[in-house]
């Protein structure tokens, strides 16, 4: 994967580099600085420290990671936020880019960044992460590069801030339970419950195992409005089989195995067609997707079937509206659930024409969903 956020210490994170907000002066300052210092052993990084010297805001400085689990330590002197008139935004544009430079200079295939200015030096986050967002793709584009958001794992505050509000009362407008009602009536279906996106670290039934529990309970005349499974049987009869009569089934198959058989084979060749119709350069698409070079590649060759969770940051990168969206998971074999909070989240991002797959997963890793780039 191109981009993907985390809750750790980033002290232990293993990266081949690992971003510093440094203290502009030869001293040791406090937070993510105070830790990498301990982590790295003080003494020897503080001599090396003193060999750069002073380092104004919106510059870097690289030196070794000693006792971490990375090469090298990039120190970044971030701006203090005063009041958005002083020149905050394009220095705190420019720490991530020359923080990116370095480590593309000296080779390395990850970089772990703390969310660099939100805290101490008082930068508002909201602005902090979408410039982050912002500069991640960007770089993308034309690197590759793994890049790792480190959220220090015992602060269980919101990473999206405002953006993750906005989203949660998109979900509660549309919540599931409605949808499910206007599919049976105005029975409310029995066993059934809508998962809370602000309890992390909890472990839901998958959306199958659900249905299946809210079927069980279902009252007898919804029993019988189910739909039957149409099963071809052999022909039972002694005489001889006529030549072009259609083989009988040896198994069932549903509508959506064979809609997904249908439509497979020709998915590659459908997303060449959207990017050329959109006008976009493969790497515009893949980097707003968040999917790797090497992975889009195979895509594009047919050599690997996507996931749902990939199709949907496609048609993320793709910038696809609701419509469209819709029509390119149908051609995968796929479908929107009425009853995935993932998909509600995606929902939300199209409908707000927000096409950037990094700010939904940051989305999704704060409500404890999965993001698109693990699938």
């Amino acid at each position: 994967m191109a981009f993907q956020i985390i809750r750790s210490d980033i002290t232990k994170v293993k990266a081949d580099a690992i971003v510093n907000t440094a203290n502009p002066h030869v001293a040791v300052g406090g937070g993510v600085d105070a830790a990498i210092y301990r982590a790295a052993g003080r003494d020897v990084l503080l001599a090396e420290r003193k060999k750069i010297g002073i380092l104004p805001p919106g510059n870097v400085a690289v030196t070794p990671a000693f006792h971490l689990d990375a090469t090298y330590i990039i120190h970044v002197s971030g701006p203090w936020w005063v009041d958005g008139t002083h020149d905050e935004v394009r220095m705190l544009c420019t720490c991530y880019e020359k923080a990116l430079e370095a480590a593309k200079e000296k080779n390395c295939a990850s970089i772990a960044f703390p969310l660099l200015a939100t805290g101490t030096y008082g930068f508002p986050k909201a602005l902090g992460l979408q410039i982050a967002v912002d500069v991640f793709t960007a770089f993308l584009q034309d690197n590759e590069m793994e890049i790792t958001l480190v959220v220090f794992g015992s602060d269980g505050g919101s990473v999206s801030g405002e953006l993750g509000e906005e989203v949660r009362r998109y979900m509660d407008d549309h919540s599931v339970e409605p949808a499910l009602e206007q599919a049976h009536g105005s029975r409310r279906i029995p066993g059934f419950f809508r998962r809370d996106p602000r309890k992390r670290g909890k472990t839901f039934k998958t959306e199958e195992a659900l249905l299946e529990d809210a079927e069980a309970d279902w009252p007898a005349e919804m029993q019988e409005e189910r739909p039957v499974d149409l099963d071809f049987q052999k022909p039972t009869t002694a005489s001889t089989p006529m030549s072009g009569v259609i083989p009988a089934f040896e198994k069932k198959n549903s509508l959506d195995d064979v809609l997904k058989n249908i439509y497979t084979d020709s998915f590659e060749k459908h997303l060449q067609q959207l990017i050329h119709k959109k006008g976009f350069k493969n790497s515009e698409v893949y980097a707003a997707a968040n999917i790797s070079k090497q992975y889009f590649s195979k895509l594009l060759k047919g050599k690997v079937k996507p996931s749902k969770e990939k199709v949907l940051a496609l048609a993320v990168g793709l910038r696809l509206n609701l419509d469209e969206t819709v029509d390119f998971l149908r051609i995968a074999g796929y479908a929107l659930s009425p009853i995935s909070q993932t998909d509600a989240v995606v929902e939300y991002f199209i409908q707000h024409q927000d096409y950037n797959v990094i700010k939904i997963d940051i989305v999704l890793f704060d409500y404890g969903l999965e993001p698109l780039s693990n699938a």
